[in-house]
């Protein structure tokens, strides 16, 4: 009894230490970003919790929106959607605005995910693809491609696996990059033979995305995803679970 109560005492010192190394981390670095306990805000660099901070979201909409909005994104709140599956349909749907800090294009039009996930796509637009795109191209990007979000469906559209993060809208699949002077980024076409900077560009959003998506997948995951990357902010984010494929 005495030893597994020294054991536990050991262990608690020990966190106490992991946790006050946390602080003067991220203290010393000016880096709050970096610490589980501090609030998520996205004019701040993607830190070590965001992902799980972000996937956090989906339990207090009214938080989420509220995050939006303090940091100047422009956005409607859409209509909750019933699905024809139990398991499908959403309550925390928000659309992009024009105007605000936000100017980007999401093509072919404007879509409704669900809250976290358009937390998740703006911290990811302004720390992760638009520093990108200065770096590899001396340009911004200006819109972004994609192939939809919502969609009452199976993981890879059937079969008898469980239902996609699309299913509420937790999700979107991201096709291509516009630039601002009109060259095309494409994922099918550039993540493997593409010239050396575009290439190299769709690898580091991807692996940009890892920090701020519960789970990515590229092309590298498999042949479903030759064309586009994946990006949800699964529930799984907030117990620090997350694929990056």
């Amino acid at each position: 009894m005495r030893m597994a109560r020294r054991a536990v005492l050991w262990a608690v010192a020990a966190l106490a230490l992991l946790l006050l190394a946390f602080a003067a981390y991220a203290l010393l670095r000016n880096r709050p970003e970096d610490l589980p306990w501090t609030a998520l805000d996205l004019n701040r660099p993607v830190g070590l919790f965001t992902a799980r901070k972000i996937a956090g979201l989906g339990d207090d909409p009214a938080r989420c929106r509220a995050l939006l909005e303090r940091a100047g994104v422009r956005f409607d709140a859409m209509a909750p959607v019933e699905g024809a599956q139990p398991l499908c349909g959403y309550a925390d749907g928000v659309r992009f605005a024009g105007g605000g800090t936000r100017s980007i294009d999401y093509l072919p039009g404007a879509v409704t995910v669900a809250c976290p996930v358009a937390a998740a796509l703006a911290l990811w637009e302004w720390h992760v693809v638009q520093p990108a795109a200065q770096r590899h191209f001396g340009v911004r990007v200006s819109a972004i491609e994609h192939f939809g979000s919502y969609s009452c469906r199976r993981i890879a559209g059937g079969g008898g696996e469980g239902w996609s993060q699309h299913a509420t809208a937790d999700a979107i699949d991201i096709r291509a990059f516009r630039l601002a002077d009109a060259r095309r980024i494409a994922v099918k076409q550039e993540w493997k033979g593409g010239d050396g900077a575009r290439e190299a560009f769709l690898r580091e959003v991807r692996d940009g995305a890892c920090g701020v998506f519960g789970t990515v997948l590229s092309p590298d995951y498999n042949a479903a995803h030759a064309d586009h990357f994946h990006f949800d902010t699964a529930a799984a984010g907030r117990f620090g679970w997350r694929a990056c494929r």
